[in-house]
């Protein structure tokens, strides 16, 4: 897992309920998204450069622990498997404080040509990262 975002939790990301609403959750897992794919080399840059993109086909949350204004947050972040055209990750968000996990989202993102709005391989590049951070072999 690396890390992927670093925040807080401020007055007005709170609902009703006095914890921090889903939405904010949802942004802060995006956020931490968007810097996992630029560790593999989909960045900004390759993204207008290319013309290709990512877009979510499935995602999961699970609410493990409430937080609420002044928490500090941190998201770690694992690419579970890539394949041709697909990466299946998972994000953690955890107290920073405590160490705590507070949140998980796992989601299924595909590679897409941008122009003509369908699927596409994911770049050799992109490979070659996931390959770099996956562990060595036990002995």
């Amino acid at each position: 897992m690396f890390e992927t975002y670093r925040g807080i939790v401020y007055p007005q990301q709170e609902d009703h309920m006095g914890h921090m609403n889903v939405a904010w959750y949802t942004s802060k897992f995006d956020e931490a998204t968007w810097h996992m794919l630029a560790h593999i080399g989909i960045t900004p840059a390759y993204i207008r450069e290319s013309n290709k993109g990512m877009a979510a086909l499935e995602i999961t949350y699970k609410y493990l622990a409430e937080v609420s204004a002044g928490d500090l947050l941190v998201v770690r972040s694992e690419i579970k498997e890539m394949r041709d055209k697909t990466i299946l990750f998972k994000h953690t968000m955890f107290d920073s404080i405590t160490d705590t996990p507070v949140a998980t989202m796992q989601a299924v993102g595909v590679h897409m040509d941008r122009e003509i709005r369908k699927s596409c391989p994911l770049p050799a590049h992109a490979r070659e990262r996931y390959e770099a951070l996956q562990p060595e072999p036990a002995a």
